[in-house]
């Protein structure tokens, strides 16, 4: 009876840090950053070129322009991605901030979360870095809970699509 409790016990104080997880962390944050050796214009033309994006985020399976401004500030589109698991997820982006050569702030919106990625472009020494600060918010209290536990996969996942991104652009 006594190892009852006890893992009853553990279970329960399990769950109850579970579940306060999501009250003390609303969001989580963090940056992903890569150097490419190419002129800035270049890098962010082809960084915000819809066309090309599958060539470093092999997951997507299609963009479609919803509402596309020409300064591109405002402009929606609908992303399908498939997992790894094969399942197909369907994602709205939007472009909050542009400003050619500098920036461009991006909000992704899906069933399970609300995302922000924040580009910053700079050139020094003969190389363009894009910095990316990234806002991620669970689109319900259970995800909420969940994703600090996620946090460094998510991370990942953005520096591999920097990384892919890097690659592409100085093969061309």
């Amino acid at each position: 009876m006594k190892t009852i409790k006890i893992i009853l016990g553990v279970i329960i104080a399990l769950t109850i840090v579970f579940f306060a997880t999501g009250l003390f962390f609303k969001e989580i944050v963090y940056t992903t950053e890569v150097a490419i050796e190419k002129p800035i214009q270049e890098v962010f033309t082809l960084f915000n070129d819809s066309s090309k994006i599958k060539n470093w985020i092999p997951e997507l399976q299609s963009i479609e322009p919803i509402d596309e401004k020409s300064e591109k500030t405002g402009s929606t589109y609908k992303m399908v991605i498939k997992n790894k698991n094969g399942e197909e997820i369907t994602l709205q982006e939007k472009v909050i901030a542009f400003v050619p050569n500098e920036k461009v702030t991006l909000r992704f919106n899906s069933p399970t979360m609300l995302k922000f990625d924040d580009y910053i472009f700079s050139f020094s020494d003969g190389k363009t870095t894009i910095k990316n600060n990234s806002k991620c918010v669970g689109g319900s209290y259970i995800l909420s809970c969940l994703f600090p536990y996620f946090k460094g996969k998510l991370k990942s996942i953005d520096q591999e699509y920097l990384n892919n991104f890097k690659t592409f652009i100085e093969k061309t």
